[in-house]
């Protein structure tokens, strides 16, 4: 395990992040990821958003889930793409500061990047319907590799996706095309996650299923973190590293939870995670 003591001060550029409009819920046109029919029967009703201190726009209530895309420079782009998952407890979305400042960022890299609102609030196997469909939708636009990231709840959803792809959520319908593809992410981000250590004693989530084929995952998070990052972290590096799967942790004594990309160890993670996601093959 990496431990490293925040002990100065890292100066990490925002100059190409995208200045967010505090009066609207999206800056891109969002398309939903399901047809006539979503998964469970769900009715479809109105988006509920509001305006949040620490996270700026936040969603209360999705039935529809959505994607919103950030398209790089055709003179930037890498051909890859990573699914963005804000977090929330499963009960609202931090849509905002989670999920578009971050798929920004990576956009300005050269990846296509897509925030997924999935279903909340209250709706893990729904959420995880959702991140499984998008998956297959985004790679079903050609892109070479399809990632994911994502902060607490966010991040819990996105092991999910790393760890229960061979485990379909949802019947697949067998005239969509899409639904035949993989939802086998090809890389995971789990910043400062939570519920990874819903086992006995916080031990590893019984739904996780760590196996060598799991897909390499870059991790963050803090031990003062008590309630989330603090046990989950650990609880993942060991899983990962029993099964012989690829992970690289970087595990702070002080840093809290919530931060995104903002402030304090928000502005540690992104370039390691910068350095990282070039140094996959």
């Amino acid at each position: 395990m990496k431990r490293t003591a925040l002990t100065h001060f890292l100066i990490f550029s925002f100059s190409h992040f995208l200045i967010l409009s505090m009066s609207a819920q999206y800056v891109n046109k969002p398309a939903s990821i399901w047809g006539k029919t979503i998964p469970g029967g769900a009715e479809r009703k109105d988006l509920v958003w509001g305006q949040r201190a620490s996270d700026g726009v936040a969603f209360t209530q999705v039935t529809d889930p959505t994607l919103e895309a950030f398209v790089p420079e055709a003179s930037k782009s890498n051909g890859k793409a990573v699914i963005v998952c804000p977090g929330g407890a499963y009960a609202m979305l931090a849509y905002e500061k989670e999920g578009q400042e971050v798929a920004q960022w990576l956009s300005d890299q050269g990846y296509n990047a897509y925030v997924l609102a999935y279903r909340v609030p209250n709706n893990r196997l729904g959420a995880l319907q959702d991140i499984q469909r998008s998956i297959r939708l985004v790679r079903s636009k050609g892109a070479t590799e399809v990632g994911v990231i994502g902060f607490s709840a966010g991040a819990s959803l996105s092991c999910r996706a790393c760890t229960r792809f061979a485990e379909p959520a949802y019947e697949g319908n067998p005239k969509d095309r899409i639904d035949s593809l993989s939802c086998r992410p090809d890389f995971g981000i789990l910043i400062y996650p939570a519920y990874l250590d819903e086992g006995p004693n916080h031990t590893l989530t019984p739904e996780l299923t760590v196996t060598k084929d799991t897909p390499p995952m870059f991790v963050f998070g803090t031990e003062d973190d008590v309630k989330y990052s603090g046990p989950s972290v650990p609880v993942i590096m060991d899983a990962m590293q029993r099964a012989g799967a690829p992970i690289e942790v970087h595990y702070l004594t002080k840093g809290g939870h919530g931060y995104g990309m903002r402030r304090g160890v928000g502005l540690v993670w992104p370039p390691l995670a910068e350095q990282w996601l070039k140094s996959l093959k």
